[in-house]
């Protein structure tokens, strides 16, 4: 547990955060450097279980596992075993080894009785409230992130750390419990609408009603069992065991989707990431079901032939620019993305560089081009009627994924991104086990022309099928130069997670900044539709706005519900020079923090 010092003073952020002292926060934020390993994510106490693994000397895959277990049980409202996300591996070079990066794809997947529609009434119209996508036992896809975590230890790791000792910080941060910050608190009584519906999640989150304060110690005793669960008896457990057995039994009790054999049939797969150039640099980033590797590759080589660093960082000339590559990356994202393994997803055109160059040929430097009027190969997603007001009736949802990176002594690294999709997933909690469940199948396609929670219009490619693997953003990215390891990046942020690792990327190379304030900058987001430009609040100037209001862009400060800001990227650095690791924590997140040694 981190001593009380650290927590008071973290304490002091996420007042000076919640106050909209924005700026005396990121005063308040360094980043970290170390010689040997470096950890970074949302959660002071998960960064330092991470870190406690590779003082054991364990390497990053042991540390990453060690974290994303730890932030189960420290940041439910995006940590989890009931979830599931994507890590990227950076195996450095070594006697007798090339180097050799791999990704470890746990993302959920559909229940076999899942169907196309299954989320639509007698009418055709998207369902809403306990029956939707969104909340509720018909919410879950089958969860991945146990499988994912034990995977990647059991073929990458050190061999120095058990699993039953990479599940200990979490179980011990369960069991013993942990000192609330406010940051913490705030979240659990923010999602106090949906949590509440569910008895469970009431009772432990909620306190019964009656709220968690900062300073309290939370204890969680149940989910404490099912770590202890799964270290006497080795991952499969979650889907064979004891855990399998609750979470089935609770379903069917519920009228829930996932079954015994969902869970028994459930495999994390082994994935090659893409890669791309950007001026000099090798990026190695997701491939699908995220779509978060294609666009961003397609931005930065339709941004390549553009002088980013001349027209500076928060120019009205550079962010018209990258309004208007999101804005056509976004639309082929509608149109051709979703599961490989059942969609013929053109990976190779998208990418192809003369079919990017002429992605521009429309492209004006003194006018924005109509969202309408962004054309795709297979023509325009038509909006359904009801579009609207779906989108509606999830605009107080805020998009909650979470990020970490780690990078050891011998360079080897971790990104990873995973999440139980909206701020404490489906809101339902399994009894006895502590498992908060994902709402990942809104993720899928509910119906053709109408948005997701997160705004989003997705194609026929993304439909329901048992089995499948919905679309993600999720977008765990490394950057290399002259074959050496320079930066480790990702983000939360559902969509806007792609258009936050883009602005690290350029941050880093276009303008040379240091890590830190290449995270602390300010981000904007253009997803097509709906055809608007969001900026983070004392992100756009009032003269900068002016400019891109006259260039014809329509433009809206993030909302409050998610402080005015976007994303959380947890990134490092590396000095090419001296081999420093230069860790940042976002400052966007109060409990965040890079640690090392």
């Amino acid at each position: 547990m981190a001593p009380l010092k650290s927590v008071a003073v973290f304490w002091v952020l996420a007042v000076g955060l919640a106050l909209g002292a924005a700026r005396l926060a990121r005063a308040q934020r360094a980043a970290v450097s170390a010689e040997h390993g470096i950890v970074t994510s949302a959660q002071v106490l998960a960064s330092e279980a991470g870190l406690a693994m590779l003082q054991r000397g364990g390497n990053a895959i042991d540390a990453a596992v060690a974290t994303g277990l730890a932030l189960t049980s420290v940041y439910p409202i995006a940590g989890n075993l009931g979830g599931g996300g994507f890590m990227l591996i950076h195996l450095a070079a070594a006697a007798g080894r090339s180097a050799r990066d791999v990704i470890i794809d746990y993302r959920e997947t559909a229940p076999a009785a899942a169907s196309r529609d299954m989320y639509l009434d007698a009418e055709g119209n998207v369902l809403t409230g306990l029956r939707s996508s969104t909340v509720g036992w018909r919410a879950s896809g089958v969860p991945g992130s146990v499988a994912g975590f034990a995977l990647a230890l059991e073929k990458y790791g050190s061999g120095k750390i058990t699993w039953a000792e990479a599940c200990e910080p979490a179980r011990r941060l369960a069991g013993d419990g942990h000192i609330l910050s406010p940051g913490a608190a705030a979240q659990l009584r923010n999602s106090a609408g949906t949590l509440r519906l569910f008895a469970e999640s009431k009772k432990i989150f909620l306190n019964g009603g009656s709220f968690w304060q900062a300073g309290d110690v939370w204890k969680q005793p149940d989910l404490a069992a099912t770590f202890a669960r799964l270290q006497a008896k080795g991952p499969r457990e979650f889907y064979e065991g004891e855990t399998a057995r609750l979470i089935a039994a609770a379903m069917q009790k519920n009228l829930g989707t996932l079954t015994p054999e969902d869970l028994r049939n459930y495999r994390a797969v082994e994935r090659n990431p893409l890669r791309g150039t950007y001026r000099g640099h090798l990026l190695v980033t997701m491939p699908p079901p995220s779509s978060g590797g294609i666009v961003v590759l397609q931005m930065l080589a339709m941004l390549e032939p553009f002088n980013l660093g001349r027209m500076g960082h928060n120019s009205a000339e550079k962010y018209h620019l990258l309004a208007e590559v999101m804005r056509r990356a976004f639309r082929d994202r509608a149109e051709y993305l979703g599961d490989p393994d059942f969609s013929n997803v053109p990976v190779t055109q998208l990418l192809d560089p003369n079919y990017l160059r002429h992605r521009m040929d429309d492209f004006s430097v003194d006018r924005a081009t109509p969202s309408s009027a962004v054309a795709a190969g297979l023509g325009p997603i038509k909006l359904s009627q009801n579009a609207a007001s779906h989108q509606a009736r999830f605009a107080q949802e805020s998009s909650e994924t979470t990020h970490f990176s780690v990078v050891d002594a011998a360079g080897n690294a971790v990104a990873n991104t995973y999440t139980l999709n909206g701020n404490f997933g489906s809101g339902v909690t399994i009894p006895g086990t502590g498992v908060l469940m994902n709402n990942e199948m809104d993720d899928f396609t509910a119906k053709l022309g109408v948005k997701n929670m997160f705004g989003l219009l997705q194609g026929p490619a993304n439909s329901i099928q048992p089995g499948k693997r919905p679309l993600s953003a999720m977008t765990p990215t490394m950057v290399f130069k002259d074959g050496q390891l320079l930066l480790v990046t990702g983000s939360p942020g559902g969509p806007t997670i792609i258009n936050t690792v883009l602005q690290v990327v350029i941050n880093v190379i276009d303008h040379q900044m240091p890590v830190m304030q290449a995270v602390e900058a300010p981000r904007i987001h253009h997803q097509w539709m709906q055809d608007l430009l969001t900026y983070e609040r004392y992100g756009i100037s009032a003269d900068t706005a002016a400019l891109l209001v006259a260039k014809g862009h329509a433009l809206k400060e993030r909302a409050s519900y998610e402080g005015g800001y976007q994303g959380d990227a947890e990134t490092i650095l590396i000095d090419p020079v001296s081999g420093i690791r230069h860790g940042a924590a976002d400052p966007r997140k109060p409990d965040a923090r890079a640690v090392g040694h």
